[in-house]
């Protein structure tokens, strides 16, 4: 092997302009990891998490846990606001097991101290995460799911539907952030930015608003974790829309494979 086929090999994004909108602290360990791979990484945050007091709904529901079968955490979010808050009120109780959509979120829940964590390891989406969850844990039991405030239905309907009962604790708010995009708008309109990724819809909705809808996003791939969000109004606007896990040595495969496929 040559050492240039070494460095393609090495640096596989190499010259890639990939675009971040998830919020700071959660792009930049990303964007490292693309960066060591070759790409020039633009983070442009288009969401803001920030704490915010249990609601007394939420405080009711908590007051639960130890008598459910099962603790949802949609998000790494989930986790930094709703096990706080839970472990505040006492230590957690053993019995109850906790559950994710995502490797990246069930690495997290591990990390603090909750070894026993159903996480899909393909498809990471709720539907996923729902065919594993076995009736013993479902019908007839109890089930929290943590949560920002506001936010899709889905899951609880569908362990509703299945015979659970279902509470939210809503432990954090996104708020769209104040910034100032015409450092990002030269840049895409230069023809920098080869591929966008967006965690949710309102994310995307966001960065449509915050960067332009006058912009070529025509000439730009985009990423995205779920059908749902590809679906989305703002996705329309993308010429190409990519179902893709979020981060990691995945990520870096499918970005590579987007590069060759071009």
């Amino acid at each position: 092997m040559t050492a240039g086929a070494q460095d393609a090999s090495a640096r596989p994004l190499e010259g890639l302009g990939v675009l971040l909108t998830r919020p700071r602290a959660q792009a930049e360990p990303v964007a490292a990891l693309l960066r060591e791979a070759g790409a020039e990484v633009i983070v442009f945050p288009t969401l803001e998490i920030v704490g915010t007091s249990l609601s007394g709904e939420s405080e009711a529901a908590l007051a639960t846990l130890a008598e459910a079968s099962l603790a949802i955490f949609v998000s790494a979010n989930a986790v930094e606001h709703g096990l706080a808050a839970a472990v505040a009120r006492g230590p957690w109780p053993g019995a109850v097991r906790a559950a994710t959509v995502g490797q990246a979120t069930a690495n997290r829940l591990r990390a603090e101290g909750l070894p026993d964590v159903i996480a899909p390891t393909e498809r990471f989406d709720s539907e996923a995460l729902l065919a594993l969850l076995p009736d013993a844990l479902v019908a007839g039991r109890q089930i929290l799911i943590f949560r920002g405030v506001g936010g899709r239905d889905h899951l609880r309907a569908s362990l509703e539907a299945r015979g659970a009962r279902v509470d939210y604790v809503e432990c954090y708010r996104r708020i769209r952030p104040t910034c100032d995009a015409s450092a990002l708008r030269e840049a895409i309109a230069a023809g920098r930015v080869g591929v966008a990724q967006a965690m949710s819809a309102e994310a995307l909705a966001n960065l449509i608003d915050l960067a332009g809808a006058d912009l070529p996003w025509d000439r730009i791939t985009l990423l995205v974790p779920h059908p749902a969000i590809a679906a989305s109004p703002a996705a329309a606007v993308f010429g190409r829309r990519v179902l893709a896990e979020a981060s990691g040595v995945p990520l870096i495969e499918t970005l590579s494979h987007l590069r060759l496929a071009a």
